[in-house]
C-alpha cells in the first residue's frame, strides 16, 4: 500500500467533487444547511486555498480538512462567537486587508470506512504545519464533540469538564485534539445557527414535529426549537473552543 499524500483541492481540483461525495455523509443533513457556511463557502475556497487539504492514497480521498485565517489577540473574551463567527471574521478581514495571525480549523472529516485509524489527527497536524508555514502564530478550532449529541440537555460548559481517569476528555474527538497538545478554552455558544421551515426540519431529521416546542434530534448537540405558528425551526449549536498553539 502506498503512502498517504497531503494535497490541496487547488493542487488536485479533479478530486474535489469525489471528496465532497465521499465525505459529506459524515455530517448530519441539517449541519450542511448552515446558511452562513453556504454563503461564504466560495470566498473561503478562493481566499484560503492553502488551508483546504486532502489526504489521498492510491488516488482515493481518505479525509479532508478545512481552515481559515483570521486575526485574534489571543484573549478568550475576543475569540469569534464560533464556527459562523470565524467564517465571517476571516472573509471580512481578508477583504479589508487585515493581516491574519491565527489559523482556525473549521472541519476535519474522515471517510466513514476509514475512521479510527488516526487520519483525523493527520489532518489536524497537516493544517497546523501549514499555519506555521504561513507565519500564523496561533491555531484554534470550534470543535464539535462526537459524543455531545448523546447529551443534548447538558450545557457545553458542563460537558467540557467531563474527563476520564487519565485526565483526557471523555469525548474521542476532543481527545484527538488534546493528544496534539490542544487545550479547552470554553464553550462557543451559537457557533452554528440553522433556521428552516417546519417541513424542512422534518425532512432533514426524518422526524415529525406535531406541536411547537423544543425537540431532541438525532446527531444534534443541542435542542431544536420548533414554532409551528411561525412555521419555523431554529437550531443554535454550541461548539467547544480549543487552542492548539
Amino acid at each position: 500500500m502506498s503512502t498517504i499524500e497531503i494535497v490541496t483541492t487547488a493542487d488536485r481540483p479533479d478530486l474535489e467533487a469525489r471528496a465532497k461525495s465521499l465525505l459529506s455523509g459524515g455530517w448530519p443533513a441539517f449541519v450542511l444547511r448552515d446558511p452562513l457556511s453556504n454563503t461564504y463557502r466560495d470566498r473561503v475556497r478562493s481566499y484560503f486555498p492553502q488551508f483546504d487539504v486532502l489526504l489521498v492514497q492510491d488516488g482515493e480521498v481518505l479525509a479532508d480538512g478545512r481552515a481559515v485565517a483570521l486575526r485574534w489577540d489571543g484573549e478568550t473574551a475576543t475569540i469569534p462567537e464560533g464556527y459562523d463567527g470565524a467564517l465571517v471574521e476571516s472573509v471580512t478581514g481578508h477583504e479589508n486587508g487585515v493581516a491574519p495571525d491565527t489559523l482556525c480549523i473549521m472541519a476535519a472529516t474522515v471517510r466513514p470506512d476509514r475512521t479510527g485509524g488516526g487520519l483525523a489527527g493527520k489532518v489536524l497536524s497537516a493544517l497546523r504545519e501549514r499555519a506555521s508555514q504561513a507565519g500564523l502564530s496561533r491555531v484554534i478550532a470550534p470543535v464539535r464533540p462526537a459524543l455531545k449529541a448523546r447529551y443534548p440537555l447538558t450545557p457545553m460548559a458542563q460537558f467540557a469538564a467531563w474527563a476520564r481517569g487519565d485526565g483526557l476528555h471523555l469525548d474521542p474527538w476532543v481527545r484527538t485534539h488534546q493528544r496534539l497538545g490542544a487545550t479547552i478554552l470554553g464553550a462557543a455558544p451559537r457557533s452554528m445557527v440553522v433556521p428552516g421551515t417546519v417541513a424542512q426540519w422534518e425532512t432533514w431529521t426524518s422526524m415529525a414535529f406535531p406541536q411547537s416546542g423544543q425537540y431532541v434530534v438525532p446527531d444534534a448537540l443541542d435542542l431544536v426549537d420548533i414554532d409551528r405558528e411561525q412555521d419555523r425551526g431554529l437550531y443554535a449549536e454550541t461548539n467547544l473552543w480549543m487552542r492548539h498553539q
